[in-house]
């Protein structure tokens, strides 16, 4: 594929510009060094570009083999984590504190190498491909930010991927449908009153009406939806009383919420919120329910992901598998409400077995070879998307 010829040919200044972006790592939506750096690429290439607010970009190169309004969107996130890195890698980070654990940088150097080939195929394709470096993915504000200021305007088709470090070096995987829960946190505190440990009928003890609600909550799954649709329920923290002999008069409890379910993504607001406050009253006491939703279902289009699917496999053909879902949150969901959209896992496990890790850890590695796989996915979905859309 042609494709796969242009992203080898600059595989080495891909890995070099990855090296620089994982030594500065910075924390979601204060990408400030990292924007600079890409608007820096930008300019080389003459590509015209936005820089958003706070952070982030947003370039287009637009196709000359005929006019046409269609746009689709590539998306790579770009912010980092507050992890202290712990690989031996030359290129480590500086940034005491900051890692990018998630593996971002690829992300960031993906998308760009996608931007040096689509401008090299230029003539091939009608249509606009719009490049969206977007910060803030960790904290789910970066998508929240980028479309407000426009970035999804008059897409067609949005895709994004995301480097795995356990799935295959090269191997490409996807699914239709939910491929990443919707994620929400809450705070529940109870209020009872407080009384000496040998007096307990002067007081309203509210660690117990918190074990009870902690043992309410798991009825969520259990009795109050389809087993068939998963959920999860977690209950992360509890904190109570300050001394051994003392009924506490606080209690405070918190946790996460994950579902593939929209339809339940848009109930259990309401529904814990009902247990808690319930479960408080049977014990005299009240309770307080703040409620959080960070990210919505990652949810893939049929038709964007059909489409998907015939472009990896002439990027990889023979390494395009099924995925599986996952409970972890991811802010691309904010696109699929926006646009037909399609997300993909790019693996890039690392050879030596004893040193591979999951994402998020302190020493987790990335084989870099997987980039020029990425850089010519990146392109080709876009390539191919265009096409259909022109028929």
């Amino acid at each position: 594929m042609r494709t796969n010829e242009l992203a080898h040919e600059i595989s080495r200044e891909t890995i070099e510009y990855r090296r620089d972006i994982h030594q500065h790592p910075e924390a979601s939506m204060h990408e400030f060094r990292t924007t600079d750096r890409i608007c820096e690429e930008l300019d080389k290439l003459g590509v015209n570009y936005k820089r958003m607010e706070p952070t982030g970009v947003v370039a287009e190169v637009k196709g000359t083999k005929a006019d046409s309004d269609k746009l689709i969107v590539l998306r790579g996130d770009i912010d980092a984590l507050s992890i202290a890195e712990k690989t031996d890698l030359p290129f480590k980070s500086v940034n005491e504190g900051f890692m990018h654990a998630c593996g971002h940088d690829t992300h960031n150097a993906m998308l760009l190498g996608a931007v040096k080939v689509i401008l090299k195929m230029r003539d091939e394709f009608a249509g606009t491909v719009r490049f969206l470096f977007q910060p803030g993915e960790e904290t789910c504000e970066g998508a929240p930010a980028m479309i407000k200021q426009g970035a999804l305007d008059g897409a067609d088709y949005a895709f994004g991927i995301h480097i795995s470090s356990t799935l295959p070096c090269g191997h490409i995987a996807a699914m239709p449908g939910a491929s990443h829960a919707a994620t929400d946190r809450y705070w529940i505190t109870i209020n009872g009153k407080t009384a000496h440990g040998a007096d307990p009928k002067n007081g309203v003890d509210a660690a117990v009406a918190g074990a009870a609600t902690v043992m309410a909550l798991q009825t969520l799954v259990s009795r109050e939806y389809d087993p068939a649709d998963p959920l999860v329920v977690t209950v992360g923290q509890i904190h109570s009383g300050s001394r051994f002999n003392i009924i506490p008069g606080k209690c405070e409890i918190e946790g996460t919420v994950r579902t593939y379910s929209r339809e339940i993504h848009d109930e259990i607001q309401d529904t814990l919120t009902r247990v808690a406050k319930n479960t408080a009253a049977a014990f005299r006491c009240t309770a307080d329910v703040r409620y959080d939703k960070i990210a919505e279902v990652n949810y893939n289009d049929e038709e964007a992901y059909a489409l998907g699917v015939k472009s990896a496999e002439k990027v990889a053909p023979g390494k395009v598998e099924m995925g599986t879902p996952t409970m972890g949150g991811e802010d691309f969901s904010f696109y699929t409400s926006h646009t037909k959209c399609a997300f993909f896992s790019l693996g890039a496990r690392w050879p030596d077995e004893s040193k591979v890790f999951s994402q998020h850890h302190e020493s987790v590695l990335f084989d870099e070879s997987a980039l020029e796989t990425g850089v010519a996915l990146y392109a080709q979905l876009a390539i191919d998307s265009l096409e259909e859309l022109n028929k």
